[in-house]
């Protein structure tokens, strides 16, 4: 590529870097249902046909929107779980590391979550509940080979593998509900939430002739 076609690929990723970042902010302030291109030029200090050009329509936009979102919180999350010596400190390291994204980056996290619950597919179905599991965002299929290798190693005890990652994954999520961050910070939510799960995979003691 020469220097000229190099600059303006540069040009045109920090252009989109810009746009996608005015949308989360435009999230944030007034929610998926009013964030038209108007709002998000608006904030971005551009023209909506400049969005278009870069992303097509309003869903080109809030689709490659999404999928930086999932990237950038599994990068943080992923970065920290490898860390972990065994299964059960990965499990550890993976719940505790989601809430401090929710808390570095809350409106990253808003974001996601104004796009997972209101955005729909042109077959009028939520994001919420698409659940192709070939198509499994990256965070759940790390959290179920977490709990999958745990079995297998003998770490952890017998339980439906689904259920259990699923179950996680929303009891990480209830902490951005309204009123509970304002009771429990995230640390203590995570801590919390260690003990719990701790129990939960744990292998059931031998029973006792």
């Amino acid at each position: 590529m020469s220097s000229r076609g190099e600059e303006q690929s540069f040009i045109s990723d920090a252009r989109r870097t810009q746009i996608i970042e005015a949308t989360i902010v435009t999230l944030n302030e007034i929610g998926f249902v009013r964030a038209s291109l108007a709002q998000i030029a608006k904030r971005a200090g551009i023209s909506t046909a400049l969005i278009s050009y870069h992303f097509g329509d309003r869903m080109g936009l809030i689709n490659r929107t999404i999928q930086t979102l999932i990237e950038d919180n599994a990068s943080f999350v992923l970065e920290r779980t490898k860390a972990g010596r065994n299964c059960r400190e990965r499990l550890h390291l993976f719940i505790i590391s989601s809430l401090e994204y929710q808390e570095t980056y809350p409106e990253r996290f808003v974001a996601l979550v104004e796009i997972v619950f209101n955005a729909r597919t042109p077959d009028n179905i939520p994001y919420y509940m698409l659940n192709d599991d070939n198509d499994a965002e990256p965070l759940l299929l790390e959290l179920r080979t977490i709990l999958r290798e745990g079995q297998e190693s003998g770490e952890f005890g017998d339980f439906d593998l689904m259920i259990m990652a699923n179950t996680i994954q929303g009891a990480i999520g209830e902490h951005a509900a309204p009123g509970v961050a304002t009771r429990m910070d995230a640390a203590s939510y995570g801590a919390e939430l260690v003990r719990i799960f701790d129990r939960a995979v744990s292998p059931l003691p031998a029973r006792q002739p």
